[in-house]
């Protein structure tokens, strides 16, 4: 049996400190989980249950380590948001994951961004429709070297970051998060079977905004490193 095209290539991120690569199947985000960001979009923080929304695997771009790279500025958007956050790589899957076991599905962690046309976003929210016109950009989630566990352990604190031309725009912490990487996964995984290759974007903190043609967004997690990333 053939395929009647070509099949497009396998999504797929880089692994720090080696030539391998991570195959990514399925990219989930959760929304609103740093209390300072939930007040700036005009959201209540307190610790209501978590929500998700989604990213086309293919939607992500790969920076290798000690690179900087171009990253375009997507069309029918005027106000192009970044969104520094930690992204969590899985090894494993399952279903109804509980919280003491969720860690042990984590491959490895990455800086990310959830670059988001937030007037696109915003329209869809006031008209109660999906935000994927506002999510899901081409490129809209660069990715840095996953670090295995192996070698960072699980990050809970640390210092999570964003720079646009040197200006400081975010700044948090990551024990900052609402819910914990590990309640994430567990939740996530009441409403989908899980499995090796899903990454989950695990939320920003506040500071977020726009960036314009010509300028350099510099992401960085402690114990993470730093993604580099020109405006075009």
């Amino acid at each position: 049996m053939a395929y009647v095209i070509p099949a497009p290539s396998l999504p797929a991120l880089p692994v720090a400190g080696t030539h391998d690569l991570f195959p990514v199947r399925r990219v989930y985000c959760v929304g609103r989980n740093y209390a300072a960001h939930a007040r700036e979009m005009g959201d209540d923080p307190t610790r209501e249950p978590p929500f998700f929304f989604m990213k086309p695997a293919d939607a992500l771009q790969p920076i290798a380590e000690g690179a900087t790279v171009d990253h375009p500025y997507p069309p029918k958007t005027g106000n192009y948001h970044f969104e520094i956050e930690m992204v969590v790589a899985l090894a494993k899957g399952g279903r109804d994951i509980p919280v003491s076991q969720a860690l042990d599905h984590v491959f490895g962690y990455a800086v990310g961004l959830d670059m988001t046309r937030r007037d696109l976003q915003d329209e869809a929210k006031q008209l109660r429709r999906p935000w994927e016109l506002g999510k899901s950009a081409d490129l809209s989630g660069p990715v840095g070297p996953i670090h295995p566990v192996s070698a960072v352990g699980h990050p809970a604190n640390g210092t999570i970051s964003l720079t646009v031309d040197d200006a400081s725009k975010q700044k948090a912490d990551l024990s900052d998060m609402i819910w914990s990487v590990a309640e994430q996964i567990a939740y996530l995984s009441t409403y989908f079977e899980i499995a090796p290759g899903d990454v989950i974007f695990s939320g920003t903190p506040d500071g977020v905004g726009a960036v314009t043609k010509g300028e350099t967004m510099a992401g960085a997690i402690e114990g993470l490193g730093e993604i580099r990333l020109r405006v075009v």
